[in-house]
């Protein structure tokens, strides 16, 4: 599960929360139950568990995603575009500098590390911090993954950041958990390339080698650090994604 975004919750069928209205169970218990069995089941595909603890933040973030609550970009100008029938193959951006939310996790598989990194950053975000107060959700959710030493594989180690909002980057809530480190991180240049679909390790690698393909000998690249940007939910089977490859300090 490369991403347990608010959309998941807005996947329910119609059928499903007609459902709750008929049951004789109290509607919000029985509700409460139907959200958290539906993150279990988009969990247990990528063979993680959502702890019972997380229904409070998945219902914060239902009833913000239900009020129509906007989702914060990540700010970045492109610099440059490379299109082939006028469809984008890559672009060239700069991320500003700015402050993270960021989370080391080393599981046995790569999506079982960001999606447990995720759930604690979403817990963060929906009040588990100083402020005690939702702190609004920032798109895209961003992991950084090293390549082992032989290129074919990468890391245990997998880092999953959250961008604070810009109304919260010159004083960042202070997280409860103290897995969660807020981290200033300069400016960045990457090359980006979007793609569809699932989010493994196995995909990843499969994007990392065809952008390099793309790229040939660009220079001043990075071959040991890549990044994913995440931007749907992964109930979403043909979701939108990104690999970032970092440029290098001039």
């Amino acid at each position: 599960m490369a991403l347990i975004s608010i959309e998941d919750l807005a996947e329910l069928e119609d059928e499903h929360l007609d459902d709750v209205t008929d049951n004789s169970e109290p509607m919000e218990d029985n509700e409460e139950e139907r959200l958290y069995a539906h993150w279990q089941a988009v969990a247990s595909t990528h063979q993680v568990s959502v702890p019972r603890e997380m229904i409070g933040p998945i219902q914060e973030m239902t009833r913000r995603n239900q009020a129509g609550s906007n989702h914060e970009e990540v700010p970045s100008v492109t610099l440059s575009r490379r299109e082939k029938l006028g469809e984008s193959v890559y672009e060239e951006r700069i991320y500003p500098p700015g402050k993270w939310a960021c989370i080391t996790r080393a599981e046995k598989l790569y999506e079982q590390s960001i999606s447990m990194g995720f759930m604690k950053l979403m817990r963060y975000i929906c009040k588990e911090n100083s402020t005690g107060s939702y702190l609004g959700m920032t798109l895209p959710i961003v992991t950084e993954i090293q390549m082992l030493e032989d290129r074919n594989g990468f890391l245990k180690e997998v880092v999953t950041a959250y961008y604070l909002p810009a109304a919260l980057q010159d004083e960042p809530p202070e997280p409860a958990d103290p897995d969660i480190h807020i981290v200033h991180r300069d400016t960045l240049r990457v090359f980006t390339r979007g793609f569809r679909g699932t989010t493994t390790e196995e995909t990843i690698m499969n994007q990392v080698n065809q952008l390099w393909e793309l790229l040939e000998d660009t220079e001043g690249l990075r071959r040991d650090t890549y990044m994913v940007a995440v931007y749907e939910n992964p109930g979403v089977s043909c979701r939108r994604n990104e690999i970032w490859f970092i440029r290098r300090e001039q």
